[in-house]
């Protein structure tokens, strides 16, 4: 009988590679403090090697067009804009501001680059955080001085202007760190104000109408598709954790969800449950941090607020790798060396939870 060359009677099968496990990893939310952008990336990027995550910082003490709302306006497409009294105005043509916002970006993804080509071995993963539709038509100001939430057709236009613009950005953010998966994290800090309909309108005397939730959810699909068609792995919506809309982000494409657990209710958890059994990531608000003087909570206690939950559900210790664990909130009031410290304890809860992972 004629053998093939590729096997023989006496060849031993070769085994599949194994691949890494998934692991419970860190990343911070984006907002860091300082004005050197330098200084931040080489601090996150230290601290958040692989397989942690790295991101893009956004340093608002830099003023005007560093803030989260105007860097990303900075973004979208045939929508200019401009900084009056009251905050990002919409405006027929751009102008300084919105150059100077523009400009703040192309810096910062420049240095990252940089930064990144200088290390022998660069993290995997890389995320950018964006503002979210909602929350950035509630941010955004009409001619009047009203906020651009109050209108259907504005609202469509900067999700829609949002959405061409996000595949230029992530096609320079991919250029910068050649070879890394984008992450995104889509914040939306007012979303349970839009769909209350609490949010004030420019006089204070009256509040602007809650958005339907399927508005929300479709406007959230367009920018995630975006974001997918343009390379993103990953796609997270950040939101506070009062009356988070967590079933309609779900249902709108995204990967998971990005919440503070410090006052999450019962109905919640079991949410966040059911959407880690489906598939989907958690990214677990577990390190408070809204007095950046504070002493840091020990590791073992932090471990602790996310694992009773977990067994109180039923939630199996090897679904634990569907974590990332995150600061509650930004870190821009922090001092460089104290949001640092933030990163160390994270990596450490991380690595604490691996352990209970592993049994």
């Amino acid at each position: 009988m004629t053998q093939t060359p590729t096997q023989t009677q006496n060849q031993t099968p070769i085994p599949a590679p194994t691949p890494d496990p998934v692991q419970v990893t860190a990343t911070a939310l984006g907002p860091w403090p300082g004005e050197d952008p330098v200084e931040a990336a080489r601090i996150i990027r230290g601290e958040l090697g692989s397989p942690h995550l790295p991101f893009l910082a956004e340093l608002p003490d830099r003023g005007v067009g560093s803030d989260a709302l105007g860097r990303t306006a900075s973004l979208l497409v045939e929508l200019s804009v401009d900084v009056q009294p009251y905050g990002w105005r919409i405006v027929d043509r751009p102008g300084k501001d919105l150059k100077r916002a523009r400009s703040g970006l192309s810096t910062d993804i420049n240095i990252l680059a940089d930064v990144i080509g200088a290390e022998d071995t660069p993290a995997t993963d890389l995320k950018v955080q964006l503002r979210g539709p909602l929350s950035l038509a509630a941010g955004l100001h009409l001619h009047n001085g009203e906020r651009a939430l109050i209108d259907y057709g504005a609202r469509r236009d900067i999700a829609s202007s949002l959405a061409a613009g996000v595949g230029g950005y992530l096609k320079r953010v991919a250029e910068a760190a050649p070879g890394a998966r984008i992450v995104v994290q889509i914040d939306e800090p007012e979303i349970a104000s839009v769909l209350a309909g609490t949010i004030p309108t420019s006089s204070g005397y009256r509040t602007l109408r809650s958005v339907p939730g399927e508005e929300a959810a479709d406007s959230w699909r367009l920018v995630i598709d975006a974001l997918r068609a343009a390379g993103a792995v990953e796609i997270v919506v950040a939101v506070p954790e009062v009356e988070a809309p967590f079933d309609r982000i779900l249902s709108a494409g995204a990967d998971g969800i990005a919440v503070p657990l410090r006052a999450l209710t019962s109905r919640q958890w079991e949410q966040l449950a059911g959407a880690v059994e489906a598939g989907k990531r958690l990214w677990a608000g577990a390190l408070d941090v809204a007095a950046p003087s504070a002493v840091l909570p020990r590791v073992a206690d932090v471990v602790e607020t996310l694992w009773r939950p977990w067994r109180q559900l039923g939630l199996p210790a090897s679904s634990l790798s569907a974590l990332r664990v995150t600061p509650s909130e930004g870190l821009a009031g922090h001092s460089p060396s104290s949001a640092t410290a933030v990163l160390t304890r994270l990596t450490q809860v991380a690595d604490g939870l691996n352990q209970l992972a592993l049994g």
